[in-house]
């Protein structure tokens, strides 16, 4: 599918900035038309011949430039749930990799520049969100210990405690990405996610982006999504324990059952950038802004530094020396 401009029949797509659609050719918004049709092999708009591969869900034709969403792969089993909409433009995410990188002196000239930045792309990725009902039981020992002195004698007291700990606990949407060209510590650390503002599916999001379905069915990940309620329960059990010197576990059990599951699409910010034969990726997340990442490092920045410094240590030593001849 594709959405034309009615007015212009340029390609609208969505535009984060005004939350709405918008035809970048005659800056209408809200003016498309959806033009079904098309398949993974040719494009909708000027039948010229196309390559996706085996999960993309949304591309750009090379011939006419125009985002097309394949039906197939938005529909039935491969319908997203929910959607976080884009929510800061190209424009933005460049800004926040500026102001993450800026202080980085040794990175390379081109780093960011106009040619290099013509390679990032806004890719909406899946991951499927867990709802669990936890129940944590709890029995253990905790120990306080109380210290004081008394003239010349210290003192040293320490208390036993019998710890029953019982805790109900409510996850929603725990998020682990289905996409298996995805990093999956990258992805965890793009979260987190504001999910008060996820909206029910419309192909429209996707418009002006790619795409791809989920890789990798939910059975299949939760193992991931149970460790995180997991290591959830954990922390909040240990926070309740916080008052107690040393805390011994007898009994630790936690019961974990699956409320729910959706599907859902994220957005992200994905810049690829090669440096002497390496590529370096970057994400940055499409609703807070957030980057993930690590510039290379130019050796010739590194020598000019360094040989800048030299220089100037070489013209404080020469100067030292002439006081002292003047002396």
């Amino acid at each position: 599918m594709l959405f034309k401009c009615r007015n212009c029949g340029g390609n609208a797509v969505y535009e984060p900035r005004r939350a709405k659609m918008y035809c970048p050719h005659c800056e209408s918004e809200d003016s498309e038309d959806i033009i079904e049709g098309g398949s993974l092999t040719q494009c909708v708009n000027c039948g010229a011949p196309i390559q996706v591969q085996d999960f993309t869900s949304a591309s750009r034709c090379e011939h006419c430039g125009c985002y097309i969403i394949f039906n197939e792969r938005v529909e039935g089993v491969y319908e997203p749930h929910l959607i976080i909409p884009f929510c800061i433009s190209k424009t933005n995410a460049v800004l926040a990799m500026e102001a993450e990188f800026e202080r980085r002196l040794f990175t390379p000239s081109d780093f960011l520049s106009a040619k290099s930045l013509e390679k990032m792309v806004g890719i909406y990725v899946p991951f499927w969100l867990y709802d669990y009902k936890a129940c944590y039981d709890f029995v253990g020992e905790g120990t306080k210990v109380r210290s004081w002195r008394s003239g010349n004698t210290e003192y040293v007291e320490t208390s036993y405690y019998e710890l029953i700990r019982k805790m109900d606990l409510d996850f929603e949407k725990i998020p682990v990405d289905a996409s298996i060209a995805m990093d999956d510590s990258i992805m965890d650390l793009m979260e987190p996610y504001n999910y008060s503002i996820l909206k029910k599916f419309q192909p429209r999001y996707m418009s002006g982006f790619y795409g791809e379905v989920y890789n990798q069915s939910a059975p299949e990940l939760e193992g991931r999504a149970q460790m995180k309620a997991r290591s959830a329960s954990e922390e909040l059990m240990q926070q309740s324990l916080g008052e107690y010197q040393s805390v011994r576990p007898r009994r630790k059990n936690l019961d974990l059952e699956r409320n729910g599951v959706n599907y859902a699409l994220m957005p992200v910010w994905q810049y690829l950038y090669r440096y002497r034969g390496k590529t370096y990726q970057f994400h940055v997340n499409g609703q807070t802004a957030k980057v993930i990442g690590t510039t290379p490092v130019s050796l010739g920045k590194v020598f000019a530094y360094g040989a800048s410094v030299f220089a100037v240590v070489t013209a404080i030593c020469s100067m030292a020396l002439r006081v002292l001849e003047i002396l």
